[in-house]
């Protein structure tokens, strides 16, 4: 499956109805334990709101999943809250994303990605990846040019 990285920001979530329709649903497919489905607009739209954005799998001009984006201070990008539409969840679009994600990390020359509190899951993905998940579950990455 061809999928490309495609981030949403505020901009585009105000001009865009097909990006604002379709991370809404990302989101209604979470898993309600980490994010109710009628929690998920008010979600995306805080997110942006704070200035924040979110990284985009894009397939057939929809978005097919997406993770929180904020930047820190120090220019890391802290990930949360990875998402996959129910229907597509298999198919490797988390693993592709995570990958462009940090690819296009390093070609900004955003010295680190950071996940914090991932699910046992979102973990195990992070793992397989080959970043370092610490004792507390937080996914650790090294420098651009030790991420995969």
């Amino acid at each position: 499956m061809p999928v490309t990285l495609q981030h949403v920001d505020q901009t585009r979530w105000t001009q865009d109805p097909q990006a604002r329709h379709d991370l809404i649903r990302i989101y209604r497919d979470a898993d309600p334990a980490c994010l109710a489905p009628e929690a998920a607009e008010a979600f995306v739209a805080e997110h942006l709101r704070a200035g924040n954005g979110f990284a985009c799998a894009l397939f057939n001009a929809r978005l097919l999943g997406a993770v929180a984006v904020t930047s820190t201070a120090d220019g890391t990008w802290q990930l949360s809250h990875l998402c996959v539409r129910a229907e597509t969840r298999g198919r490797g679009v988390a693993t592709r994303l995570l990958a462009l994600v940090a690819a296009d990390a390093r070609t900004r020359a955003h010295r680190r990605l950071g996940v914090a509190s991932p699910t046992s899951a979102e973990g195990a993905l992070y793992a397989r990846l080959g970043h370092e998940v610490d004792g507390d579950g937080r996914v650790l990455t090294g420098t651009p040019e030790e991420a995969p």
